[in-house]
């Protein structure tokens, strides 16, 4: 082999590395500081190159360091050939951590009680090598995980705050469940006036749901008669099944057997309406695997079956 064509073999890739910042930055001690090394050893490793080359790269004095005609070829092809390789490595982590990865999230009761089992089901048939955290929290705790990055991501209803970036996934509309001992004749929908008259079981005022609801009400000038509040939408179901009250709760949750003791009722005049989705921190960048979850949330957390439709209910309830 002539001597001019050295093998591929002899170079090393981190002499080319070298070579590239000590060209991008024209300085030996700028390259130096980048790779945290003296900079006699980056010239050292230049001259390595050089000799394994049989070429000079640089053209050196003591003010400046300027590439020669070879150098600057060879620039072109370090540079290539240096992102080829981050890219073919990047894959490569991607894969393995889409094998071996784990994630971490929040996610809001509502949704973790009625949604998530099917989506988390479906995730780990297909990557069972992922470890999985999740937590199970109301809105405010929600938020602040995400907030200090305690998790990947959050799943929950949106607020107004641009500490967050928020990628909405479901329009979840609200429901009433109303006694049948409370309000005989049933219906399709109810008015928040109507509703007002009854005894209200609410959620807990640590979550958003809360808010969206009593800001709604504060704005038509109602009053919400509160009888009972709580931290579990299925405790809310249980007391209006028990004729205590009439219950507010997201439609992701409202249970898909009737209960012949309560009327559902969708929320109207006006219509109460969540936004459920993805939450994170502006500018984070998720795993592969996360990447691939938050895919599925796309895909199954907004779809719904319907609620199953209720006999001889044709009249709406208006009041």
């Amino acid at each position: 082999m002539p001597p001019s064509l050295q093998p591929i073999t002899t170079i090393n890739l981190k002499l080319l590395q070298t070579f590239t910042l000590v060209a991008e930055y024209s300085s030996f001690r700028h390259a130096a500081d980048e790779t945290r090394r003296s900079q006699s050893a980056v010239s050292t490793q230049i001259k390595q190159l050089e000799g394994q080359l049989g070429v000079a790269l640089f053209h050196r004095t003591t003010r400046r360091v300027q590439l020669t005609t070879e150098g600057e070829q060879l620039l072109i092809s370090s540079r290539r050939a240096i992102q080829e390789v981050e890219l073919c490595l990047r894959k490569l982590n991607d894969a393995v951590d889409m094998k071996r990865g784990r994630i971490s999230l929040s996610c809001s009761p509502t949704v973790a009680a009625s949604r998530l089992p099917r989506i988390l089901s479906a995730f780990e048939n297909d990557f069972p090598g992922i470890q999985m955290f999740i937590r199970e929290l109301a809105s405010d705790a929600l938020f602040e995980s995400v907030r200090k990055q305690e998790v990947d991501f959050g799943v929950g209803p949106m607020i107004e705050n641009s500490d967050f970036d928020f990628d909405p996934i479901l329009n979840d509309e609200l429901y009433a469940l109303v006694p049948k001992s409370l309000m005989p004749q049933g219906g399709e929908t109810i008015s928040l006036e109507r509703l007002s008259h009854f005894p209200i079981l609410l959620l807990s005022p640590a979550t958003a749901l809360r808010t969206l609801i009593e800001e709604t009400v504060r704005a038509h000038r109602l009053k919400l008669n509160t009888k009972y509040e709580f931290t579990q939408a299925q405790t809310l179901i249980s007391m209006a099944s028990a004729g205590l009250g009439a219950a507010i709760l997201p439609g992701i949750v409202v249970p898909k057997s009737r209960d012949t003791r309560c009327h559902v009722l969708r929320i109207v005049d006006p219509p109460l309406v969540r936004q459920v989705g993805i939450i994170t921190v502006p500018g984070q960048a998720l795993s592969p695997a996360a990447l691939r979850l938050t895919q599925l949330l796309r895909q199954l957390l907004g779809t719904r079956p319907p609620l199953p439709a209720k006999k001889g209910a044709t009249v709406a309830a208006r009041r």
